[in-house]
C-alpha cells in the first residue's frame, strides 16, 4: 500500500449513492474505504436503492454493511447534516441530474443533497461523479455553477492507458482517482508513468 497522503484511519468520509447508472462506483469506493479503514457514513436515495437492485448482484442491506455507519435519506437529523460535524469531505457516486441539480440551486430535499451543501458552505471537497449523458446547456449552466462553488465534477470516465481487461479494471481505476482527489493513497489506481521507450 502507498504511504497515505492523508493517514487514512478514523477520516470521516461522506458517500451517497444515487439513482443514476453506475451504482458499482459507489460500491467499490465503499468497499476500498473499508479496506483502508476510513470512518465512512453512507446515504443512498431511494432512486439508488432501485440502482442497486437492477445493476448490481448487491442486496441494498450488503452494501450498507460496507459502510460503518448509514444514514436514512429522510433524516434530516443526521450528525452529516451539520457542518459543525467535521469530515474530510463527500463523495457522491454516481451523481444523477436531479441530485446534481438539487445540490447546485441549494434547494435540497433530502439528507444525501443536505450533506452536499454542508461540504459546499463548510469549504470541504465534494465530489460528484455525474452519469450523464449527452449534456444540455442546463446541465452545464449548473455544473459550472458547482465548479465555482468548489465542488469536483469528476465524470466516471475510463481510462484506456491501463489497458483493462474488465468492467471491475475500469471502476478500479475511477476509484483509485477518486481518492487520490481526496489525498487518500491507495492501489486501486494505476499512476501514468509517462511513455516507454522513444
Amino acid at each position: 500500500m502507498k504511504e497515505n497522503i492523508k493517514t487514512a484511519e478514523n477520516q470521516r468520509l461522506v458517500i451517497g449513492i444515487s439513482g443514476a447508472s453506475g451504482a458499482a462506483y459507489g460500491i467499490r469506493l465503499l468497499e476500498a474505504c473499508k479496506e483502508l479503514n476510513l470512518d465512512t457514513h453512507l446515504v443512498i436515495s431511494k432512486a439508488g436503492e432501485i440502482t442497486i437492485a437492477q445493476e448490481t448482484g448487491h442486496k441494498v442491506s450488503d452494501v450498507r454493511a460496507l459502510a460503518r455507519h448509514c444514514h436514512k435519506s429522510a433524516d434530516i437529523g443526521a450528525a452529516i447534516a451539520s457542518g459543525s460535524f467535521q469530515t474530510m469531505g463527500m463523495v457522491v457516486a454516481p451523481c444523477s441530474i436531479r441530485t446534481m441539480s438539487e445540490i447546485a440551486t441549494g434547494v435540497t430535499s433530502s439528507l444525501l443533497t443536505r450533506a452536499a451543501d454542508v461540504c459546499l458552505k463548510e469549504r470541504r471537497k465534494l465530489i460528484l461523479a455525474i452519469r450523464e449523458t449527452p449534456l444540455h446547456t442546463g446541465h452545464l449552466r449548473s455544473l459550472t455553477q458547482l465548479s465555482e462553488m468548489g465542488a469536483i465534477i469528476a465524470p466516471p470516465v475510463p481510462a484506456f492507458y491501463t489497458k483493462p481487461q474488465s468492467i471491475d479494471d475500469l471502476v478500479n481505476q475511477f476509484t483509485g482517482h477518486v481518492l487520490n482527489l481526496l489525498g487518500v493513497g491507495n492501489d486501486c489506481a494505476r499512476e501514468w508513468t509517462g511513455l516507454k521507450g522513444g
